[in-house]
């Protein structure tokens, strides 16, 4: 059975920048011609983290580039400008407190505090769809790779984890109360297996009546599609609703580079199309158990993307099925987001917020993987000047 879907157009440059005053589609332009330089790319990363570190007097000149591109501001406040802009053209927003790699007992409790009140603006505004978070937030990454050595805690360490699943439990007993779902986002897998683990737990009790709760599934390592179909199975029989963002992924160098130091295989797949296999297979296996598996389909590939439209379209499924959702970065691919949301598909962009230095990690992350995926960038700077010619000849 099929039903009848709107083939998003991708090229449509129009419905992509509907929201972008002509001003800001230059400005934008030329920083995306920035983005697109691999040597850029390399150099630029250690010599803002150095600058920060230094204190030297760069913080404008992020917060005009870099920042407002790929961000929607330094506190909650700031992002209702960007939610009311996105909803207006049906595209939806993840709110996601970009600050991770916290030290300290106190910082992980500021965090929470944080997420809860993301949790809360949420109920608020209808177009917030979620709110996203990394676990390395709560608790602190040297920790959570002793866990995954299967290391014994010294009595410190047991109290810091206890803490670490109280957070965990107030935190999703907030998502519950407010109705506000939230996705735990995939990070590095010498520390994956303890966040596997600790959203598994919150799914099973927490996700009965609906996906509540999204883990990440990041494709671009070999075993993922696997434990994909583990996942699946394990939610059929214990009774609750799966939800699962798929990725291809973003630590992809810095995996590659610890496998070959420490001497040990390398989860990362032998090729893209590896990656872009299993990716396609994830989507079709989630498809497939549609009715108890709720998917968020986050990625910037086109391919991917429309291939998702199809099945949906082959099994009969409409365009904004409540368990399929699309999902982009701020400042990336906005000839996906706004065209599949003009076609009727529920999509959503990322929206990173924090201040400016607590975010670096996350910035230098969007601006790498936008150079390192094949084209990302020359695509987003053609598209870019397509529509500088289009509205010029109006």
């Amino acid at each position: 059975m099929s039903t009848t879907i709107l083939t998003p157009d991708f090229n449509n440059s129009e419905l992509a920048f509907q929201a972008k005053s002509h001003a800001e589609l230059k400005r934008t332009y030329r920083l995306m011609k920035l983005v697109d330089s691999p040597f850029l790319t390399k150099i630029g990363p250690p010599m803002l983290t150095l600058a920060f570190q230094l204190g030297l007097p760069i913080k404008g000149l992020v917060r005009k580039t870099l920042f407002d591109q790929f961000c929607a501001g330094e506190s909650l406040e700031e992002t209702a400008a960007t939610t009311a802009s996105l909803a207006k053209f049906g595209v939806q927003t993840i709110l996601d407190y970009s600050v991770e790699g916290e030290k300290t007992e106190e910082g992980f409790d500021a965090t929470l505090e944080e997420f809860i009140a993301t949790l809360e603006h949420g109920s608020r505004h209808e177009a917030v769809a979620f709110t996203a978070l990394k676990l390395t937030g709560l608790a602190s990454v040297e920790l959570m790779e002793s866990i995954q050595q299967g290391d014994s805690l010294n009595a410190e360490e047991r109290v810091a984890f206890d803490r670490f699943k109280a957070r965990l439990t107030a935190l999703a007993q907030a998502a519950h109360s407010y109705q506000t779902p939230f996705f735990i986002d995939a990070e590095e897998s010498w520390i994956q297996d303890v966040i596997d683990a600790r959203a598994e737990e919150l799914m099973q009790t927490y996700n009965q009546e609906k996906a509540l709760i999204y883990t990440t599934v990041q494709l671009y390592r070999h075993d993922r599609l696997a434990y994909l179909e583990r996942l699946i199975a394990d939610s059929q029989e214990q009774g609750y609703i799966l939800g699962v963002k798929l990725v291809r992924g973003a630590y992809m160098e810095k995996e590659r580079d610890r496998a070959e130091e420490l001497y040990y295989q390398s989860p990362i797949q032998p090729s893209k199309e590896a990656t872009d296999r299993d990716y396609d297979l994830s989507l079709e296996l989630c498809l497939e158990h549609i009715d108890h598996v709720a998917i968020c389909a986050g990625t910037h590939n086109e391919a991917s993307t429309l291939k998702l439209t199809q099945m949906m379209a082959q099994r009969g499924l409409p365009a904004n099925h409540p368990h399929v959702l699309f999902a982009q970065l701020q400042g990336m691919s906005d000839n996906i987001s706004f065209n599949l949301a003009h076609a009727g598909f529920q999509t959503a962009k990322y929206l990173p917020y924090g201040p400016i230095r607590a975010v670096i990690p996350y910035l230098i992350r969007r601006a790498q993987e936008n150079t390192a995926i094949a084209g990302q960038s020359s695509r987003e700077v053609e598209l870019l000047k397509a529509e500088i010619r289009r509205r010029s000849r109006r």
